[in-house]
């Protein structure tokens, strides 16, 4: 098992104890434990057979590590199992209503019975939530609210699970012989920020007609399922113990870029490709690109072959949407979009100063080690009082140890204090601007208050973008994906405000977030904005995340030239916010 799904457990774990309101040491020690599994870049199942290795990791003593051999022995947790069977296994899905804690679910079960989001919808549709205690007409409401966008949500994945589940099926498959190409297709390829399903399309000598049915079985036996589908001629479909569902298609070579064209869409993106094909003669299937007159074959190997074929230049699969890719394929206008490798520097990221896992010096290693040529380091203000926050005498002392590290890297990469402030529920900023200024990246983020109206949410983020200190505007919309909407706000007009001032817009890659969206970000280069990436990381590991944003960005049809951070280093800080 991957280290998220052994944290999985152990936190679900946490969660069960906690509502049937268990010891609270021992549940600090199954979070504490799911916190290390996840966070360590140690992979969990290679040492899962050592039980020392195991509690060489801080968080995991020996009880734990012996509950971590269990997982990865039976994929369960005896503990886990045994709290499911007295309570309902649908219990764990209440928890992932926004706002719903273990102690909430422990009232609604323990007064109305409820343990599912069903009941629970109909239990508020009854009026049986009003006489519990903390829940008012407002709470009431949200969680109402909560419900919806659950249900509008479910059966969908952020992007970083479908890749991660597409990277160990992939390496799985390549233990076969003779399956030597294999690829994601649909939304996954094309950078969607969510999926709903994992298609795969595989190719290679194994792949023939007549010892294609090898490769099937194998594939049919993929230690992850949970429930196989089907298993056709070249198909295997089933469902993954996450809920993911995954078709594979195991291909003919000559038909190969038929299908990854046909299977990576978009749906209109096909269309429109497949009505050029006809205005040309030929029809266009998941087979081939083929004469309709007498069907011979004239391309599918390869989708350069297909678009080529079809008087297009090939189109990034980011592209795929019907947004004018296929016009601009023609006239030969296609952007050169931006690329990971043009990332000189990350400026927004955390330490264990506030709520990060590692030191100044460990993240300045770690984006050394990725290529980096500067970062920031950006650790929350003292609004978020439960990030341990930094007020101006920490944050200036934490300027100090940042310049300090600074020195010490001996120009090897260059390490720029900065900070995430607050913008409070009046726009105004939470450090005073005397510490403001000894800063060299001050992102602005909205962290509370969500539920203002429009206009107020409005007035208040142009008015904390006014501060001359403020450089970048973070996570300009708040939204976590599948779990929290947007807050109102008229983004167009920050954004002509923030283009005049030189302010920043962020693009947050890390794929809970991917917040502004691509369209936001067309929006932004259409209105002249600075435009920062940034993985927000928190541990040294966070910053592989980056990815997950250059797609979007690439979605966005951004180039190297609209992203301030491709610059290097003294080139990025000139082309922020001048400082007073």
């Amino acid at each position: 098992m991957d280290n998220r799904s052994i944290a999985q457990l152990l936190s679900e774990t946490a969660d069960l104890l906690e509502i049937s309101s268990g010891d609270p040491f021992r549940i600090r020690s199954y979070r504490r434990a799911a916190e290390a599994v996840e966070s360590t870049t140690v992979q969990i199942s290679a040492i899962a057979g050592d039980a020392k290795k195991l509690q060489e990791i801080p968080g995991i003593g020996k009880g734990m590590a012996s509950n971590i051999q269990d997982i990865e022995k039976t994929g369960s947790l005896p503990l886990r199992d045994e709290l499911l069977q007295k309570y309902k296994p649908t219990m764990l899905e209440l928890l992932k209503l926004p706002g719903m804690g273990p102690k909430s679910v422990a009232l609604f079960w323990e007064a109305l019975q409820v343990a599912s989001v069903d009941e629970l919808e109909a239990a508020i549709a009854a009026g049986r939530l009003k006489d519990l205690p903390r829940f008012g007409e407002k709470q009431i409401e949200k969680l109402r609210k909560g419900i919806e966008d659950y249900k509008k949500n479910s059966g969908r994945f952020l992007i970083d699970t479908g890749e991660e589940a597409a990277e160990k099926l992939i390496a799985y498959l390549r233990e076969f012989p003779g399956l030597t190409t294999i690829q994601p297709a649909g939304s996954l390829r094309r950078g969607r920020e969510t999926v709903g399903d994992l298609d795969i399309l595989v190719t290679g000598p194994a792949c023939a007609e007549d010892k294609v049915q090898a490769a099937v079985d194998y594939t049919a036996a993929y230690p992850p399922i949970a429930n196989l589908i089907a298993k056709g001629q070249n198909k295997v479909s089933f469902i993954l113990r996450s809920g993911l569902q995954v078709d594979v298609r195991l291909l003919p070579e000559a038909s190969y870029g038929a299908a990854l064209q046909y299977f990576t869409g978009s749906k209109m993106h096909n269309v429109s490709i497949r009505q050029r094909a006809l205005k040309r003669g030929y029809t266009l299937s998941e087979y081939a690109l083929a004469k309709v007159d007498d069907g011979s074959f004239v391309a599918g190997a390869t989708e350069e072959d297909i678009y080529a074929a079809l008087s297009l230049a090939w189109i990034p699969p980011e592209l795929r949407e019907n947004n004018g890719e296929i016009e601009a394929a023609e006239k030969g206008t296609l952007p050169k979009l931006i690329e990971q490798s043009d990332i000189r520097g990350d400026v927004h990221m955390h330490t264990n100063a506030t709520d990060g896992r590692n030191t100044i010096r460990e993240m300045a290693e770690a984006a050394l080690a990725r290529g980096y040529e500067y970062i920031a380091i950006t650790d929350h203000s003292k609004n978020l009082a439960m990030t341990n926050g930094l007020d101006d005498a920490r944050a200036l002392e934490h300027v100090r140890r940042i310049r300090e590290v600074d020195a010490e890297m001996e120009g090897r990469i260059r390490v720029f204090p900065g900070i995430e402030v607050d913008i409070l529920g009046d726009g105004e900023i939470d450090l005073a601007d005397e510490t403001l200024a000894q800063m060299d990246v001050v992102v602005a983020s909205v962290h509370t208050l969500f539920n203002q109206p429009r206009e107020q949410m409005t007035e208040r983020v142009l008015r904390a973008i006014e501060n001359p200190y403020v450089r970048i505007l973070g996570h300009p919309t708040g939204r976590l994906l599948l779990r929290r909407e947007p807050f109102e706000l008229d983004l167009p007009t920050v954004m002509r405000r923030a283009a005049e001032l030189g302010v920043a817009m962020e693009h947050n890659a890390y794929p809970d977030r991917l917040d502004l969206s691509d369209r936001d970000l067309r929006l932004a280069k259409e209105l002249g904005c600075k435009i920062s990436v940034n993985t927000d990381s928190h541990h040294t590991s966070h910053m592989e995340k980056m990815r997950y944003g250059i797609r979007q960005l690439r979605r966005a049809w951004l180039t190297k030239e609209d992203v301030l951070n491709t610059l290097p280093a003294k080139q990025f800080l000139a082309a922020l916010r001048p400082r007073p």
